[in-house]
Formats: C-alpha cells, structure tokens, sequence
C-alpha cells in the first residue's frame, strides 16, 4: 500500500485519511499548528497514522494531498515535493482567501496555481466538488460514485484514479488542469450532484454516474463568455 502525506487536515483532510487508513494506507498528517494538536485524530485512526510537521509530511508522502485554504498555497514547501504527485483539493473562496485577480478574470485555476507553485510535482484537482459527509458516506458503496480529476501529466492522473479506487470510488477524467474550472465552486458539477434531488446535506449523499458527471461538466460556463 501507499503512504499518502497530509499538508492540512481538517474535514476534508481528515475524511480522506480515515478512508486512506479504512483502504490499508499509511497516513502522515499535518497541520499549520502542529503535530500536536493531531493527537486525539492520529489516536483514532491508529496505527496506520501519525502526525509529522508540514515538512515530514511532505517528505514522507508518497502521493500528497494539499488541503488548505487556497490563501496560503504559497507556504506549501516545494523541495519535498519535487517529482511527487500533489492532489489539489482546493476552493476559491474571495471572502476567506482575499481577492485574486487572476481567479477573478478566469486566466488561470486554482491548481494551476498550485502547479505554478510547484513546478516540479505533478499536481492533480480532485476532491473539492464533493460535500465532506458526501465524501465520507459514498465511498465503497456497491455501486460506485465517480469523482472527477484534472492534470498535466497522464501517469499522476492514473496514480490518483488508483488512489480512488482503492477507497471506494471511481475516477472521471476532466482533462488538464485547465479544465478543473468546470467542477469548481458554483458550477453545475460542483456538490450538488451528489446532495441529490432533495439537497440532502444531513445524509450519507447521492450517487453521481459517469454520465450524469458528463452532463454536468458539460453545463458548466465561464463569466467571461456569457
């Protein structure tokens, strides 16, 4: 199995970790307030987790997931993660993470920033279209959710489909990073789909096919063409 490294982990970084150790992972988990305040999270998810500085988690990481508010994207350290795959589950959120122009006219994506930051890792957008109780409650069922990706690089992309798989879920190719505009914040692809009908934020979620996730990233516009 895989060690995957946590630079962040809060609901969806948790989440993800508890799925990684349930799949037979090993989990290194961090935060920007140390690894002491991971005890009780570590505690629980046992002896597949422990908890490490952002740059240990970093080093040990053999995939690392990155989630943490899109505002600090420049303090990810990037000499640990040169040559590793970097899952990208970040969100623009103006009102936490202060204005960017560049998110704003549409130039560019939130994880072609990352990628930007980190020109040496091979950065790919998964996991941020997906309410975190939807996360948790979906994956493994018998018939599977899919979740959508984006990425530069064909091998990353094919290392996070199998990360995916091995926690109950089946990957959508989205494409290059370019295209992870179409599963971003208020986009047709984004969380509701996998609220349901009713928008059900209370429950386990709804299951999204691969052909209802087409249609929604198919519906997706950008305000600058409109």
């Amino acid at each position: 199995m895989t060690t995957i490294g946590f630079i962040g982990s809060g609901n969806i970084g948790g989440t993800l970790a508890r799925l990684a150790v349930g799949a037979g992972h090993d989990v290194v988990l961090s935060n920007r307030r140390g690894p002491e305040t991971l005890a009780s999270l570590v505690a629980e998810l046992g002896p597949r987790a422990r908890a490490a500085t952002v740059v240990e988690a970093a080093e040990a990481g053999e995939i690392v997931v990155v989630t943490v508010p899109l505002k600090a994207y420049r303090d990810v350290p990037v000499e640990p993660l040169r040559g590793k795959v970097v899952i990208d589950t970040d969100n623009y959120y103006p009102e936490r993470d202060g204005q960017f122009a560049e998110l704003d006219d549409e130039s560019t994506t939130t994880s072609e920033l990352l990628q930007a930051h980190l020109p040496d890792s091979f950065v790919v957008k998964a996991f941020n279209n997906i309410y975190v109780k939807h996360l948790a409650g979906l994956a493994g069922q018998p018939l599977r959710t899919v979740l959508p990706i984006a990425g530069d690089d064909a091998a990353a992309k094919a290392t996070v489909a199998g990360f995916l798989d091995s926690i109950g879920y089946d990957a959508y190719d989205a494409g290059p990073l370019a295209e992870g505009w179409r599963f971003q914040r208020d986009t047709a692809a984004y969380v509701l789909p996998y609220a349901g009908p009713e928008a059900d934020f209370t429950g386990g979620g709804y299951r999204v096919t691969a052909d209802v996730l087409t249609g929604k990233l198919a519906e997706a516009v950008r305000y600058r063409d409109q």
